[in-house]
């Protein structure tokens, strides 16, 4: 039984992925669907996205919905109880309520006692930085055992009748238990970075204490995410692909030893631009955007998880992460796949 309530230099130095799961609306919206509504059409949104469908939050479904349910997955995948975790941590730009953190209601839905428990918000790139702090924790003895969830509802900040922005974006929730062990797995290398300059690139400007909502700034329509597509996608490209090259070199590997990269999940043509810029076949990078849409920090975790039930990835692999967000944030990870030898 894992000693909770005492953070210690450990000589444990890795946090290994031991179970994985994911949760996601069961309403599908499709291209056909949007079609009815706005002016657009199939073929426009696949030529332009690669995007077919995404999954759409009900009434009464927030991003705690989903959170827990993909937590608990992965709990009973990883085969611990709640009660052996010492942190929750919910990567997510679109909590329940401004406070307390969705991770502490996360915490009380799964029952786990205790923990501590806190929000990341870094938009897009918020499992990437969470891996990485999650990392962090574990490597430095304040934690043992730790969920790590990216969960995200951006479709309650869509209008859905701008055409730029409603095709995109879907909702989600993809989660990971990390676990200390002295064997090399885990996250091996990480590269984190933001740019403020260029936080109005894509933003939701109401509803925060810079500009809090008033029946003015609703009938404006400020309370929705706004995004400049062309800048996004240059910006995306470069960094990502930068940052994944960084993060390579800084694990002591080549392009050539990772078994899958697993992107962000925003548009087909900026993961087809990275994967060139890194010389990648298709049968190396994880798309399931067809599927859900962007789901923002979920998407990674979503992508991993069905990348790991679909046999795409064994124990020992190296698997690199890539992702590009709001703020503007992005980051890399490169994790060696597999679960210790208990």
């Amino acid at each position: 039984m894992y000693d909770r309530k005492v953070a210690r230099v450990s000589r444990e130095r890795y946090a290994a992925v031991i179970g994985w799961g994911m949760a996601v609306p069961n309403r599908v919206v499709t291209n056909d669907d949007l079609a009815q509504r706005i002016d657009t059409s199939d073929e426009w949104i696949r030529t332009r996205t690669g995007i077919r469908e995404r999954r759409v939050a009900g009434p009464g479904e927030s991003t705690s919905t989903f959170a827990t349910a993909a937590g608990r997955e992965a709990l009973e995948m990883a085969g611990v109880s709640p009660a052996t975790i010492d942190t929750v941590i919910v990567a997510t730009c679109t909590p329940d309520r401004p406070f307390p953190a969705t991770a502490c209601t996360v915490q009380a839905n799964l029952q786990i006692p205790r923990a501590t428990a806190f929000d990341l918000a870094a938009a897009c790139s918020g499992f990437v930085y969470g891996l990485t702090v999650a990392t962090s924790l574990i490597k430095s003895g304040v934690s043992r055992r730790l969920l790590l969830i990216g969960a995200d509802i951006f479709t309650h900040y869509i209008n859905w009748n701008d055409r730029n922005t409603c095709v995109l974006f879907g909702d989600g929730a993809g989660a990971v238990v990390l676990e200390a062990t002295d064997e090399p797995l885990g996250l091996i290398a990480s590269n984190l970075s933001a740019d403020g300059n260029l936080e109005d690139l894509m933003a939701v400007d109401a509803g925060g204490t810079r500009m809090p909502l008033t029946a003015e700034l609703l009938a404006e329509g400020r309370q929705y995410v706004y995004m400049n597509g062309r800048e996004i996608f240059k910006h995306a490209v470069r960094e990502m692909s930068e940052s994944a090259l960084h993060v390579v070199q800084a694990a002591g590997l080549t392009i050539d030893d990772i078994a899958l990269v697993i992107p962000h999940q925003a548009n087909v043509r900026i993961i087809d631009a990275v994967a060139r810029r890194l010389e990648l076949p298709p049968e190396r990078v994880m798309i399931n955007l067809d599927r859900y849409g962007n789901t923002s920090a979920a998407s990674i975790p979503i992508a991993l998880y069905e990348a790991a039930q679909q046999e795409r990835i064994k124990a020992g692999d190296y698997v690199l992460m890539t992702a590009f967000g709001g703020g503007l944030t992005w980051g890399s990870g490169i994790v060696r796949w597999g679960r210790p030898s208990r």
